[in-house]
């Protein structure tokens, strides 16, 4: 395998060898995982509403440290509630342990820019569509993320896949971006490049990693399942969610479809059901996220491994390219 860089500008604004970022997903971004990823010459994220308080926060970036010397960055995902998290203690907890990389989601991250941009911190906006993306840029974001119709978890209700949404971001972007949803391998990557991206940011392709703190059955089954094996939940209520199809997905798509509102669903759906998928691994506990790359998934190999692995296939995709039409 090649071990030469993949430089872009997104590389070149964080500081990283690849323009490889692990997603920040919910349960799983950890310390482990996030080094993992990092030290292979990636960008790992760990994800601040994981841990209980914003000391434990604190605590998982320090472990982050020991294992890595390299750049990661920080998720922080601000969504409206009725008993919010104390969002600004998450983000004093970030800059006090020296974190300059944050990956915002959920809200508008305006609110926020103003005090990142005082301790120095690069941020990176999560979104689906391509008008989110500008207003980002205009409140000053370095970088976005951008989610198309394939991804798991939110993908918005637009639903443009990322054929038309990257190279449309491509247009209308100045900053460095990052396309996410729908990416697990090195054919992907190289795409990605071509349609004008920065980068790829793949969420489901680490979740399926030796060093991803989930139960492996649930690693077993992203495996066994195929492109087809997602249930789009929340439809009805414009509030769509990819999530694994399973009994309980399967319940509440029917349940909505069949004129039901949130309370005749909320059950089903309650954060703590899925989250006993993930750590003890009963597949049909509760709803769980995976995107439709899972049918391009077949093993479960260390993190750094899918980095190297993934940029070296993107060099070999773009050199055959040119051989075969340059």
């Amino acid at each position: 395998m090649s071990e030469s860089r993949l430089s872009t500008r997104f590389t070149e604004l964080v500081g990283i060898d690849h323009p490889v970022v692990q997603g920040g997903m919910m349960w799983v971004g950890r310390a482990e995982l996030a080094a993992a990823v990092s030290e292979a010459g990636g960008l790992g994220i760990i994800t601040a509403l994981t841990q209980p308080t914003p000391a434990d926060l604190a605590l998982e970036i320090e472990r982050t440290r020991k294992l890595t010397e390299k750049p990661f960055g920080v998720n922080l995902t601000i969504l409206p509630s009725i008993n919010p998290p104390p969002y600004d203690e998450y983000r004093r907890a970030i800059v006090d342990s020296g974190v300059t990389i944050v990956e915002t989601a959920g809200s508008s991250p305006e609110p926020h820019m103003e005090f990142f941009a005082e301790h120095g911190v690069t941020v990176i906006h999560k979104c689906t569509s391509v008008r989110h993306a500008v207003k980002a840029q205009k409140v000053g974001v370095a970088a976005v993320s951008i989610d198309g119709f394939e991804c798991a978890g939110h993908p918005g209700e637009d639903d443009v896949p990322g054929l038309v949404l990257v190279p449309a971001a491509a247009d209308a972007l100045t900053i460095p971006f990052i396309a996410s949803g729908g990416f697990a391998d090195g054919r992907g990557l190289a795409a990605a490049l071509v349609l004008g991206a920065d980068g790829v940011n793949m969420g489901t392709r680490f979740l399926c990693s030796q060093e991803s703190p989930v139960a492996e059955s649930v690693k077993e089954q992203i495996v066994a399942n195929s492109e087809l094996d997602t249930n789009l939940i929340f439809r009805p209520l414009r509030n769509t969610a990819r999530v694994a199809k399973n009994t309980v997905s399967d319940e509440v798509v029917r349940i909505l479809e069949e004129g039901g509102t949130f309370p005749d669903v909320q059950s089903l759906v309650a954060g703590a059901r899925g989250r006993l998928v993930f750590e003890e691994g009963d597949l049909e506990a509760g709803i769980w996220s995976t995107g439709l790359c899972q049918g391009l998934i077949h093993d479960v190999p260390p993190a750094g491994e899918i980095v190297t692995r993934i940029v070296a296939e993107a060099q070999e995709v773009l050199t055959r390219a040119v051989g075969r039409f340059g």
